[in-house]
């Protein structure tokens, strides 16, 4: 009864999500606007893209759109505005005047105007000519999801160490579910990858990397919410950390076997080294491109089917593509959590290589 209720539950967490993306879309064109300039490859690169204001639905003037703060340095400091001032304009026309500076947000990036241009003009690969770029310190969407991700992980922890503090009773609800995904990654991750004596030193990282990975997949997954891990940038930062914490705690053995294996010829050694460097730095790069690909692809997918509808104006694709990108969407929930758990535990196992205590002969 409970596996059958939980399965209901996911299909309507994924059915709402799902709808609410088709509405959100279809609420910002008419249906002779969607014949008319329907374009699926700008559709879902807007959709998986970062942006430097946070649009639920609508359009233009009757957008509804979180604004977030632009911060810019430029050669006379430091400029800051909201992105509201735009006006919604990503085409490089509407131009922002701060501190006798001329701002203009050409496809999500903020280009600082020259002293003798108004608008933004292009060369042949549409790249902006009398246009440069700023120091770009902006609160994107994708960094307020953070954030928010953030602040849902200190709530949880904090209630939960709260009441772990006041009472010795069995936990219930959402502190029982947290409870058991902690010692999940500590008995199921932790432990076999790290060893017994040294995986409470890197449970932290473990725990904070796992849930942040889980929780902005699972937002991920809401109507104009934020592509967070399918971000670059962000999985890139995630597989640097992976790496630092391999360099810094690699013991004497983990260097030794690196750099000059013992047991081999010693004419081997260098090539063999090599492979070795670059296998350091292989790790953290598959880590980050595996998260960024699967969850980019599972994003892509959806919004494709969806998609179908619009590019083909048939109630019967739409009876096709719906049902699929639902089971896509159901899918998708699975992905997010699976994804927090290939993360976690293949970081676990390239730190365990690095501070394994090899035995001595």
């Amino acid at each position: 009864m409970r596996a059958s209720n939980l399965f209901k539950n996911l299909v309507c967490l994924a059915l709402t999500a799902l709808l609410g993306g088709v509405a959100s879309y279809a609420s910002e064109k008419s249906l002779k606007e969607a014949e008319e300039d329907f374009n699926p490859t700008d559709m879902i690169m807007h959709h998986i893209g970062d942006a430097h204001g946070w649009h639920f639905f609508g359009e233009n003037e009757d957008a509804v759109t979180l604004p977030l703060p632009v911060i810019l340095y430029t050669d006379a400091g430091l400029v800051t505005f909201m992105s509201s001032e735009f006006h919604h304009d990503t085409s490089g026309h509407h131009v922002v005047e701060k501190n006798g500076e001329r701002f203009v947000n050409f496809h999500e990036k903020i280009y600082q105007l020259n002293d003798d241009a108004h608008a933004v003009e292009l060369d042949e690969e549409n790249h902006p000519i009398n246009a440069s770029k700023p120091l770009d310190f902006s609160i994107t969407k994708n960094v307020a999801a953070m954030f928010l991700t953030v602040i849902i992980m200190l709530v949880l922890f904090l209630n939960m160490s709260r009441k772990l503090k006041k009472t010795e009773r069995a936990p219930k609800g959402v502190h029982n579910a947290m409870e058991a995904l902690v010692l999940f990654v500590r008995d199921e991750i932790a432990r076999p990858q790290i060893g017994e004596k040294k995986y409470m030193k890197f449970m932290p990282f473990l725990l904070t990397v796992f849930f942040f990975i889980w929780i902005t997949n699972l937002l991920g997954l809401f109507p104009g919410a934020a592509n967070v891990t399918g971000n670059i940038s962000v999985t890139v930062s995630l597989g640097l950390v992976t790496l630092v914490l391999m360099l810094v705690n690699g013991n004497k053995d983990f260097w030794k076997h690196t750099l000059w294996m013992p047991g081999i010829p010693t004419f081997v050694k260098p090539i063999l080294a090599v492979v070795e460097l670059l296998g350091l730095f292989i790790k953290p790069i598959a880590l980050m491109i595996r998260l960024f690909a699967n969850i980019t692809a599972g994003h892509i997918i959806i919004l494709s089917l969806l998609g179908l509808i619009f590019i083909l104006e048939s109630a019967g694709v739409a009876g096709v593509s719906v049902p699929f990108a639902l089971f896509i969407s159901v899918l998708e929930l699975l992905v997010a959590f699976l994804q927090a758990f290939i993360f976690t535990m293949l970081s676990a196992l390239f730190i365990g290589m690095s501070v394994a205590e090899h035995e001595h002969h």
